[in-house]
């Protein structure tokens, strides 16, 4: 579709964006860093704009000390490159779930006044799509009062719900770039390489798939290639998905919702990733309050949770978003998904980490750290995975959780966690 007279320069297009204004940023593989770049330039003509995003790529900070008056970073889920502002006066994070996002979009919660998307190109019928990321994306697009989108041939055509026209669109700015590239399978150590061990160990075949985000997923899926019948119901898809599709070992087959086709609402990965959905119509990306739904994720067999954590506690207290007040992530999807396979058939939430900092430092604790959140509380924990082994705190009382997570502690730590246990329990 020739479009070649819609378009307009960026500079004008950011133009749109007014003081007091509250604006959406497209995230993860989608980020629009080239728009992002040139409202960053006007900081001198704006006052109390309020940024909304969840995880960001690229080289786009707010960080600098001269965006203080002009923009306010509201995070919710906080990534790599706005944790720095995100714990200062000049930003914060909101606490909700994946799922709920999209409810925040509505007049009575955060109201959004400008949508900055990064979109394919359109067809000839004048429609894109929002490519690696629907997530929360296509609720910010629906409620937005003005829509930015940058266009990017190099961005893939996904299906599922992603799809919007460009009579909705307010403005088009054309810009080619590559997407950002993220390699999780080359940061495996041996550590993470034995926790995908230990984790795929507890996977059947006919299991419905769900994945976080990081290296310790990856290593799960290299672990997967001898099974049979898997199918993917996952908010985030990586590189590692692809052999398994290709194989058939992720297949579909035995789902209730959706047969025969894996369903993600974002993605973030390499560019043989990017290219492996483009036009695939076996993948459907879906918003995140359909994707990441409790009473979606439960109706799939064997619905198979896999999430990390910062800490966990001897009663089975986990922290995935905080070092102490130190805000680090974000809650995101994982008390969706714990929950959803919770109450799957046959289904098994997962918290797989490994069992030290790169500090050394214990990430199984006698207690949380002070300040830090709880994500998953201890009555939704199931099992818990690290280097050490497995355990399955379900049904276990506090002082045969606390026993549990010893076992699969580091060598190195059992013995003040004994201690520590004996002090809160005064028991062996």
């Amino acid at each position: 579709m020739t479009l070649n007279n819609a378009y307009i320069s960026v500079e004008e297009a950011v133009k749109m964006v007014k003081s007091g204004d509250r604006v959406f940023l497209h995230g993860s593989a989608a980020t629009p860093t080239y728009t992002i770049k040139a409202l960053q330039k006007r900081y001198k003509d704006l006052k109390n704009v309020e940024l909304v995003s969840i995880t960001t790529l690229g080289e786009t900070t707010f960080d600098d000390e001269k965006y203080k008056d002009s923009f306010f970073f509201n995070s919710l889920f906080v990534s790599e490159n706005s944790r720095t502002v995100v714990n200062t006066s000049r930003g914060d994070y909101v606490p909700v779930f994946l799922s709920e996002i999209p409810l925040l979009f509505t007049p009575e919660f955060l109201p959004i006044d400008v949508a900055i998307l990064q979109v394919s190109e359109p067809d000839k019928h004048g429609y894109c799509t929002l490519g690696t990321s629907v997530d929360v994306a296509k609720a910010a697009f629906d409620n937005a009062k003005k829509v930015i989108a940058q266009v990017n041939p190099n961005m893939p055509r996904t299906n599922g719900d992603g799809f919007i026209h460009i009579s909705k669109i307010d403005a088009l700015v054309w810009h080619e770039s590559i997407l950002p590239e993220v390699d999780y399978s080359a940061k495996a150590s041996d550590t993470i390489i034995s926790i995908g061990k230990n984790v795929a160990s507890l996977i059947e075949d006919g299991s419905t798939l769900q994945l976080g985000i990081g290296s310790i997923p990856d290593q799960v899926l290299k672990n997967l290639a001898g099974h049979r019948h898997l199918g993917l119901h996952t908010e985030m898809l990586s590189d590692g998905v692809i052999p398994l599709i290709e194989s058939g070992v992720i297949d579909n087959s035995n789902k209730k919702l959706n047969r025969g086709k894996s369903v993600t609402s974002f993605m973030v990965g390499t560019k043989k990733l990017y290219d492996f959905v483009d036009e695939n119509i076996s993948i459907r990306v879906m918003n995140i309050n359909y994707v990441n739904d409790t009473s979606i994720i439960r109706q799939n067999p064997k619905a198979i949770a896999i999430n990390s954590a910062i800490e966990i506690d001897l009663t089975g207290q986990v922290c995935a978003d905080s070092i102490g007040t130190f805000q680090y992530s974000g809650i995101g999807g994982q008390m969706d998904f714990i929950r959803g396979a919770s109450l799957s058939p046959g289904g098994k939430p997962i918290i797989a980490l490994p069992s030290i900092t790169n500090k050394g430092i214990s990430r199984i604790t006698p207690f949380i750290k002070e300040g830090a959140g709880v994500v998953t509380t201890r009555g939704h924990v199931h099992w818990v995975v690290t280097e050490f082994g497995k355990v399955n705190l379900f049904g276990k009382n506090l002082k045969q959780r606390g026993k549990a997570l010893i076992e699969i502690a580091h060598p190195d730590h059992r013995e003040h966690l004994e201690k520590a246990f004996f002090d809160r329990f005064k028991s062996q």
